[in-house]
């Protein structure tokens, strides 16, 4: 620890930790002039100061059954990730109206994860450190840093680098999620210049970087990031360690108790939570500093980036710098402005912000598609800061001699109607004081970041009324010019916003828009309700949502590789994440046969929030943990290592006499969410815990790790990177297999009777045999025979093997398991080889009551179906999990 100055001897020390400690200091009051000016020590000049906040007192009902129960959320706020973790942005125009400073309620939020719970009492005794290429390594708790360092207060706008994201994400789908416009909002921030720190760890001659790491559990490990060491020694770049917003303490979302600030960057440099700041000789090396924050090459495909990890290591398209940006507010999207009556004028309105410190310097409009400009007036309430020297919320306000610009500016322009009613659009865009001017066309990148291109509102005249659009509307809201010109058949990277200029074709330009495999059927046009949809919630007609399309699952049910059920499970719901997560381009042509219509707007808001279940939420205890129509949630309660690339996962189930519910033979769904874009990742799984197990819930996973040539598997990797406590959704049961016991076993719910299961399997496919191995050999009353041949590389890889010999022990007469190797050691008793038709034909002899049942990599099952199919072997008599 670092030793603090003696707070017994220092009454300014006593005082600020006094009050940090006692109730946050209250806002300014809310009369004729408070939120407006405050009084200063140069010629009474007004600044901006927080409005009166309304504190959220009510968990809200969506929060309660997630990690994030214990934060207070204000409804306004716009949901960009679904449930959880929490994403959102403020209506556009609800932030606009707070004016210069944004309140904590209505503040944009970007969590990678749970929100970290800290207690009051626990706030003072916060520790972070200083590490690395240091002579002095300090550990500091938070009384200290307000005790022993001078405390400034200055105005700052953070945004997040996916703003205006949708855009993007209309033109091709990137990597990240829908953004809209409203990803930047403006605090007062309080706390200690970090030169300040940095400068008293002295770091050493060769240290260039300082890294940050906040205290957020995620699945890739604690969310980390780097900026540059001569930046934070640079004073007139502020960045701070701030411990305040607006004057109060950092609420849970937006850091509690203790963030980084990084003023002029994209807001995913300012780290919450901060726990360690290391002084290094290179970039952080972070998974969240890698593979998040970057403008790859605009000819870099998802697939390409998936396939070839130089390019997220790259440092050059590392993102640091806010790019010049601007948005129209005012017209708002679908305002309407009556011709007839009305006024002559119309005033547009909106914001504008830079990068690094450099100052906006114009802001212009254009109704002719960017023939001719118009100058628009800018209003920067960042400048009042700086004519005023005082104390404010128990740090210097800091701004008398900076000259950086970090907070947003304010546009307006007053516009004769009439011009507006002979347009088709009004574009924005601005330009700072480097000529950084925002570019006619979008830069499309993998992660959909960045996006800048001039903000254009579309007229349309609607009778005696104008009606403006704006490009999108976030997260899954319907809505904009975009949505609408792409669903007529536009063409969006056509050079013209997806239009046509009079009676010529417009040629596309620059990158090619990948193709996507439609899955609509031509000539569908019915509206379908969710009263409809609900009708078809059954084994009898279900129906299913993709992507607010509807398809019917009746005539498939037989034929889905996964079963009846799986078609069951999903029937009224809307199913868009494990679809797309799962099915191939194949599957996805196949869509169009199946299509009956479209969900009508009312319909796709009322399932646009998937209902998720903790395990550790429920009211009553329920006596199994899956759902088969619903995520379900348990916690990550131990991971024990097998060998160098295999974990048993262990889950906490909801209460200790809780089981699984899951039936012999069928398997569960397992999602998490992408750390980076949040798409959801899904994958099958048979756990290897009896299914009366009480309490826990057992999973083998076999780790595919990324290699030098090839990209290793991203929820095996997801999994392996868990941290113990982290929250994992789970659905099932699904498979069209199920063992009932005694030789009696359904497929596809059709029952028929075996003598003999010929199991055939390969690595991490033994799970599902081992399941029916299991309940066979544990019932002395079965006399069904089971032939297991498990294919593995070397001896090491062979997975469940004490498990295994310990079934046949005693049941000799009933059970045989025959291991094969293709690297096998010396003195390998066991078989050789891979598993193809010669092994096939000597230990599977085709009989009439024998099922043969096969689970392993794609290769094997395609050289198992060939052996068996020229061996004779019905379809019938073939089961592939």
């Amino acid at each position: 620890m670092e030793d603090p100055l003696s707070l017994q001897h220092d009454k300014h020390s006593r005082i600020i930790v006094g009050k940090h400690q006692q109730l946050p200091p209250t806002p300014p009051s809310s009369d004729d002039n408070a939120s407006t000016s405050s009084d200063c020590q140069t010629d009474d000049v007004e600044i901006p100061l927080p409005q009166p906040t309304k504190v959220p007192a009510q968990v809200l009902d969506q929060d309660k059954k997630t990690p994030d129960a214990h934060v207070p959320r204000d409804p306004r706020l716009i949901r960009l990730t679904g449930v959880h973790p929490f994403n959102v942005e403020p209506p556009l125009s609800a932030l606009f109206n707070e004016g210069f400073l944004t309140s904590p309620e209505l503040f944009y939020v970007r969590n990678h994860g749970a929100v970290p719970e800290v207690h009051e009492k626990d706030i003072p005794d916060w520790e972070f450190s200083i590490e690395g290429l240091v002579e002095r390594p300090m550990t500091i708790t938070l009384a200290q840093l307000i005790a022993n360092y001078e405390q400034i207060t200055c105005p700052v706008t953070l945004v997040c680098a996916g703003n205006r994201r949708k855009e993007q994400n209309q033109v091709r789908k990137s990597k990240g999620f829908s953004w809209g416009a409203a990803g930047v909002s403006t605090a007062l921030f309080t706390g200690v210049a970090m030169v300040d720190l940095i400068r008293k760890a002295r770091p050493r001659r060769r240290a260039k970087f300082v890294c940050m790491e906040g205290a957020d559990k995620l699945p890739n490990g604690f969310y980390g990031t780097s900026v540059k060491l001569n930046w934070v020694m640079d004073p007139n770049k502020g960045m701070m360690l701030a411990y305040k917003m607006n004057g109060e303490p950092l609420r849970p979302d937006h850091g509690k108790p203790l963030r980084a600030v990084i003023p002029g960057q994209i807001g995913g440099r300012s780290v919450k939570w901060l726990k360690r700041l290391i002084v290094t000789d290179a970039p952080s090396d972070n998974w969240y500093h890698i593979y998040d924050n970057r403008v790859l090459p605009t000819m870099i495909s998802p697939e390409e980036s998936a396939n070839n990890p130089k390019w997220w290591t790259d440092d050059r398209y590392a993102i640091y710098d806010l790019s010049t940006n601007s948005a129209t507010v005012y017209p708002a999207h679908e305002e309407q402005l009556s011709l007839v009556g009305g006024p002559d004028n119309y005033v547009a309105k909106g914001y504008a912000y830079g990068g690094g410190g450099r100052r906006i310097t114009r802001v212009e409009l254009s109704v002719d598609k960017g023939k001719s400009w118009r100058l628009a007036h800018i209003e920067y309430p960042e400048d009042k800061y700086r004519d005023c020297e005082r104390d404010l919320f128990g740090g210097r306000l800091d701004m008398s001699w900076r000259e950086s610009c970090f907070c947003w500016c304010f546009w307006s322009l007053d516009m004769p109607v009439s011009d507006l009613a002979n347009a088709n659009d009004l574009l924005v865009r601005a330009m700072d004081d480097s000529m950084n001017m925002q570019p006619r066309d979008m830069y499309w990148s993998v992660l959909g970041m960045m996006n800048n291109p001039w903000f254009r509102v579309t007229i349309s005249k609607e009778g005696d009324f104008l009606r403006f659009e704006h490009p999108t509307q976030p997260a899954l809201m319907p809505g904009g010019w975009m949505e609408r010109v792409k669903k007529a058949g536009g063409n969006l990277a056509n050079g013209y916003w997806g239009e046509k200029l009079g009676d010529d074709e417009t040629k596309e330009t620059g990158r090619e828009v990948a193709k996507e495999v439609s899955m609509k059927k031509d000539g569908v046009d019915r509206t379908i309700t969710i009263d409809e949809l609900r009708k078809h919630d059954d084994e009898h007609d279900p129906w299913f949502v993709v992507n607010g399309e509807v398809y019917s699952g009746t005539s498939f049910m037989k034929e889905h590789p996964g079963g009846a059920q799986s078609i069951i499970s999903a029937a009224g719901l809307d199913t868009t994440d494990e679809f797309m997560a799962i099915h191939s381009e194949t599957a996805k042509a196949m869509m169009p046969g199946y299509h009956i219509g479209t969900l009508d707007a009312a319909a796709q808001k009322t399932l646009s929030e998937p209902e998720t279940h903790p395990a550790h939420a429920a009211n009553e205890p329920e006596p199994t943990f899956l759902r088969p129509r619903a995520w379900t949630t348990a916690a990550l309660h131990s991971k024990k290592i097998i060998n160098s690339d295999t974990r048993i996962f262990t889950f906490r189930l909801a209460h200790e006499n809780q089981t699984v519910g899951l039936p012999i033979g069928q398997h569960l769904m397992i999602r998490l969410r992408d750390p980076v874009t949040r798409e959801a990742i899904i994958r099958s799984y048979t756990p290897i815990s009896p299914p009366e197990k009480p309490g826990f819930l057992d999973v083998l996973v076999k780790i595919y790790f990324d290699t030098p040539t090839t990209t290793g598997g991203r929820m095996s990797q997801a999994m392996d990177a868990l941290p113990i406590g982290h929250g994992v959704d789970f659905k099932g049961p699904v498979g069209k297999f199920e063992y009932l016991g005694r030789g009696l076993c359904a497929i596809n719910g059709a029952r028929r009777r075996v003598r003999t299961f010929a199991m055939i399997c390969a690595g991490s496919g033994i799970t599902p045999i081992f399941q029916v191995l299991r309940a066979v050999m544990t019932d002395a009353a079965d006399p069904t025979a089971c032939k297991v041949l498990n294919g593995n590389r070397m001896l090491k890889d062979i997975l469940c093997k004490e498990e295994l010999d310990a079934l046949v022990r005693g049941n000799e007469g009933r059970a045989e398991v025959l291991y094969t190797l293709t690297k096998a050691p010396e003195g390998w008793k066991g078989l050789k080889g891979r598993i193809g038709a010669d092994l096939v034909g000597r230990h599977c002899v085709r009989d009439e009551g024998t099922l043969v049942l096969v689970c392993g990599p794609e290769a094997l099952e395609k050289a198992i179906r060939a052996a068996l199919k020229e061996q004779g072997w019905p379809d019938e008599q073939v089961l592939f999990f």
